[in-house]
């Protein structure tokens, strides 16, 4: 069986004037972690559903396994948690477990195990209705492993969470990623993404602004931070300067994106030959957040226009 788990091809859904997802085109691989990252609106969740057969695609076209199987076929080997989790209310973590196994036609032989990785092993016999919410996601996780996926889908797991619920889901997302199974969460959280990712799909009103590594996003050179008791002076010799790029005052300090590797050492040797007396230097890397924004607001993205 190929690596490739899912294929997109123009994929598009509308609602009447209303463009949710427009022509989006992507792949997801084995083994990997996919951030599909965007603004609450971006399409992320429509996109989920189409692939998922809960929602139907206005036009474009999207294939599992390189067309090897059916939707019906591959969604036996993809967990999904797409919605809040709906177990039933007076049933055992592990009586609804058992539930899904039936409904999933798998073998429960598995449910220890899945049940001590979302640790809720000692609250097997609890009923549902006494979990907390950072319970329940974590049954709802249990649940989607149950059928041994190859693709687990995560539709915002930390939403409503307290900051130790999300800290916990996180973290088993991480061990669920190095147990073999790939991701795709769906998250407008930059922290999230940057934490749990490998690779992200950047989506902004249902277009496309990126897909490739995390790091790739992130990628660059940095800038300084930099201010001196000659503002004029300083400005000047920024200006002048080859390596350096956009120069934009914030606050006390001046932001000087770099066109390449420059060392803080090297820097500060050329102010001094040229007489600039420092107040404050240092070096930064930008945000995942800030690079989101400088992607989603300057750049133009690939997917054609209707």
């Amino acid at each position: 069986m190929s690596n490739t788990l899912l294929q997109l091809y123009d994929l598009s859904k509308k609602y009447g004037n209303l463009t949710a997802v427009n022509k989006l085109s992507l792949t997801i691989e084995k083994g990997k972690v996919y951030g599909l990252l965007g603004p609450n609106g971006s399409g992320k969740s429509t996109t989920l559903g189409m692939v998922l057969n809960v929602v139907n695609s206005t036009s474009g076209s999207f294939q599992w396994y390189e067309g090897k199987l059916t939707t019906h076929q591959a969604l036996k080997k993809i967990g999904a948690i797409i919605e809040r989790p709906n177990f039933y209310p007076y049933m055992s973590a592990l009586q609804n477990l058992i539930l899904i196994c039936k409904i999933k036609q798998c073998s429960s032989d598995c449910i220890e195990e899945q049940l001590k990785l979302v640790n809720l092993w000692d609250r097997r016999n609890s009923n549902f209705s006494t979990f907390s919410l950072g319970m329940k996601q974590r049954l709802a996780i249990a649940a989607a492993l149950v059928n041994k996926p190859d693709l687990l889908i995560l539709d915002e797991p930390t939403n409503g969470l307290d900051p130790e619920g999300i800290h916990q889901i996180r973290k088993l997302i991480i061990t669920i990623a190095e147990q073999g199974t790939t991701i795709l969460l769906a998250s407008h959280l930059l922290d999230e993404v940057e934490k749990v990712c490998s690779d992200v799909i950047v989506l902004k009103n249902g277009v496309k602004f990126y897909e490739g590594a995390v790091n790739g996003l992130t990628q660059t050179h940095g800038y300084f931070e930099i201010a001196a008791e000659n503002e004029e002076q300083l400005l000047n010799f920024l200006k002048m300067h080859s390596d350096l790029g956009k120069i934009k005052k914030e606050n006390q300090y001046y932001h000087v994106s770099l066109e390449k590797n420059i060392s803080t050492t090297e820097f500060s040797k050329e102010l001094q030959k040229a007489g600039i007396l420092l107040t404050h230097f240092s070096k930064k890397q930008p945000s995942l957040e800030s690079q989101f924004l400088s992607l989603t607001q300057t750049k133009k993205h690939a997917t054609p226009e209707n």
